[in-house]
């Protein structure tokens, strides 16, 4: 399995060496920046959204902060899932990476050791991501397209095929997804018992159990709903 891509005429290293080849052409300054965004910069934007939707959420509460907040919470679950999902996958496969069996490319990044398929920072960000997605549709929108852009990064970096990068991918959005039924059914509880805490309400809810009763109260009877009081 380790030859998935050792041959030049393969698509997959051809657009290797095109994506990566915009890397030879920038200029130095730029391939720095690039390297950090590749790196670091596109998971912390992700964790720094999920923290900004979460904030947001809690100052705002109502009915639905409790079941907003366990799928932000599964979000970095779902992504650790992932990546542990991960650990089997690039055993199996054993593909090198690609500036270990190609010349010419411009590695940005030295020290990488391990194996190429699939990329856990494909598989992080796109995990992050849908899972932001499932909490807050228009910022998760934002997340995907971050995601994606930290797929392209990889490649840019020459420390990935772009089929690492698919398959990283595809695995944070199959766990993210297909899990999320599960997880919010354990974890929406968790978050509601958290949220009528004295203690620890303040993190699902910043008005508080009171603020909560009263909009429960407040709330407009069904049609056709008897008013047992009346």
């Amino acid at each position: 399995m380790a030859g998935l891509a050792d041959s030049g005429s393969n698509p997959d290293v051809d657009l290797l060496y095109d994506i990566n080849g915009l890397a030879k052409d920038a200029p130095p300054w730029f391939d720095h920046v690039m390297e950090f965004v590749g790196e670091f910069g596109i998971l912390f934007a992700l964790l720094g959204m999920l923290a900004w939707c979460w904030w947001g959420v809690r100052r705002r509460g109502g009915e639905d902060a409790a079941p907003t907040v366990a799928a932000l919470v599964w979000a970095p679950l779902a992504a650790g899932v992932a990546v542990l999902v991960n650990v089997p996958i690039r055993g199996f496969v054993e593909r090198p990476r690609p500036f270990n069996d190609h010349e010419g490319l411009e590695v940005l990044v030295a020290g990488k050791t391990d194996y190429s398929f699939v990329s856990d920072h494909a598989t992080l960000c796109m995990a992050l991501a849908v899972g932001l997605f499932l909490a807050n549709r228009r910022l998760g929108i934002f997340a995907l397209v971050l995601g994606l852009i930290g797929g392209f990064i990889r490649v840019y970096m020459g420390v990935h095929y772009p089929t690492d990068v698919v398959g990283g991918l595809a695995l944070g959005t199959a766990v993210a997804l297909l899990l999320s039924p599960l997880a919010m059914a354990l974890l929406t509880p968790l978050m509601r018992a958290i949220e009528r805490s004295p203690r620890g309400g303040w993190l699902i809810n910043a008005r508080g159990p009171a603020a909560r009763t009263t909009q429960e109260e407040n709330r407009p009877s069904e049609p056709g709903r008897r008013d047992l009081a009346a």
